[in-house]
């Protein structure tokens, strides 16, 4: 049963003064009690981080706005551990500038903070608005998903340990084909890492100078965002592969054990 007035904690990895958050937060604001707990700046690919080794200062801008020195982990951290008087009813991670899918979610800070939500036990979603043909963003449709598919998370729940990775076509509500749930899809990683000199003759590298290039399957996030449908892929924190259990059932693992003996005694 969703609660008569939510809380919805708000983070990103593009950090506090992103349109994409603005536009999230504005949008929320109509259905539930808005906390926004982001990075001072940009953090995108920071992953699943934590900030150990200096300190983590928050920055209040506002009663429901909070700018931190971190990560997005960080930021969910914190904001449900000690910011926020009460628990969230629902973390909601974006809007990205920029889609989040296949295997880039494991490098994405804005599925990374819902992930620690779910981590801590609140339902999570991560929202992210694919670049359109002129690398222009509009975000207004995107929000208004947001908001729909944060309604049906507030009425329903989710199972525990699962999030929704919400990838957005940039697009009018108008143009939006649909819904697809979808599964991973597989992106083609080529030319990764340009390399250059710099005017002392040393080397340095970019990384991600590559054009996006994607395996064309059905049922995926990439296949659906390119026909125009958002996608919503759930996505599990169980990493294991159950399948590969019997595989290496077969490897006769005790032999390692008796080698290691064997080795240490020599």
């Amino acid at each position: 049963m969703q609660p008569e007035h939510p809380c919805i904690l708000v983070s990103n990895d593009d950090g506090i003064d992103a349109p994409g958050i603005k536009a999230l937060h504005r949008e929320l604001a109509s259905i539930g009690n808005v906390k926004v707990v982001a990075p001072d700046r940009e953090r995108s690919a920071a992953s699943h981080s934590l900030t150990l080794q200096v300190p983590i200062r928050a920055q209040h801008l506002s009663e429901d706005v909070v700018s931190v020195n971190g990560t997005p982990t960080d930021c969910i951290m914190l904001a449900i551990k000690n910011l926020l008087k009460v628990k969230p009813d629902l973390v909601v991670s974006g809007i990205n500038r920029g889609a989040n899918m296949g295997d880039d979610i494991t490098y994405s800070g804005t599925v990374a903070a819902a992930m620690e939500a779910t981590l801590l036990g609140t339902p999570a979603i991560a929202i992210s608005l694919d670049r359109g043909d002129d690398n222009g963003f509009d975000y207004a449709a995107a929000a208004r998903i947001a908001r729909e598919v944060s309604l049906a998370v507030l009425a329903r729940g989710l199972p525990e340990g699962t999030l929704l990775n919400v990838n957005v076509p940039n697009l009018t509500s108008e143009e939006i084909q649909g819904v697809k749930i979808t599964r991973l899809g597989k992106q083609v990683y080529e030319d990764l890492i340009i390399e250059h000199t710099d005017p002392r003759g040393r080397p340095y590298y970019w990384i991600g100078g590559q054009q996006e290039t994607w395996s064309i399957e059905p049922n995926t996030d990439y296949t659906a965002v390119a026909d125009g449908f958002v996608s919503i892929t759930p996505i599990h924190l169980d990493l294991t592969d159950y399948r590969t259990f019997a595989l290496l059932e077969g490897w006769e693992l005790d032999n390692i054990t008796e080698a290691a003996r064997a080795g240490r005694d020599k």
